[in-house]
């Protein structure tokens, strides 16, 4: 079994277990895997402009805001974005912060048509550790994933 089948597989019992409608739940690293093996795959990153310039970028993904700075309000255009960057027969994986607005993102894209949708969990930043502090406990960053400062 090839490394891409067995972290799908994963994805989707994962989904399966914790009741998911799209195509399955990564982990950072298996999101960047699948991102540089899936032929067309991309890498949505939904945080807001400020996360990325003031924590980081991940280099080569595709931005587009789910909510925006500051305020947090819905970007109307979300969908209508997605699709003017990202063909709908791509699987697409979403990352954010910590997994949850990635989430929103991949209900969203499956409701607009796309069949291959991802959330990473833990997302680029992670868990709080017992400090408080983001990026020492999971997340793209904490794995050693590529990242540049914004």
């Amino acid at each position: 079994m090839s490394n891409t089948k067995a972290i799908l597989d994963a994805a989707a019992e994962r989904a399966s277990q914790m009741g998911l409608p799209y195509s399955g739940a990564l982990l950072p690293a298996e999101a960047f895997e699948l991102w540089k093996s899936l032929p067309g795959a991309r890498l949505v990153d939904v945080r807001t402009r400020a996360e990325q310039d003031w924590v980081g970028r991940i280099p080569g993904a595709v931005e587009i805001e789910l909510l925006s700075y500051p305020g947090n309000r819905p970007n109307p255009a979300f969908a209508d974005q997605l699709a003017g960057q990202v063909p709908a027969d791509a699987p697409v994986l979403f990352i954010c912060r910590s997994g949850g607005r990635s989430h929103n993102a991949a209900m969203v894209a499956m409701q607009s048509g796309y069949a291959d949708c991802y959330n990473v969990l833990e997302g680029f930043e992670g868990d709080r550790d017992a400090q408080g502090h983001r990026s020492t406990v999971g997340g793209w960053r904490a794995s050693g994933l590529p990242w540049v400062q914004g």
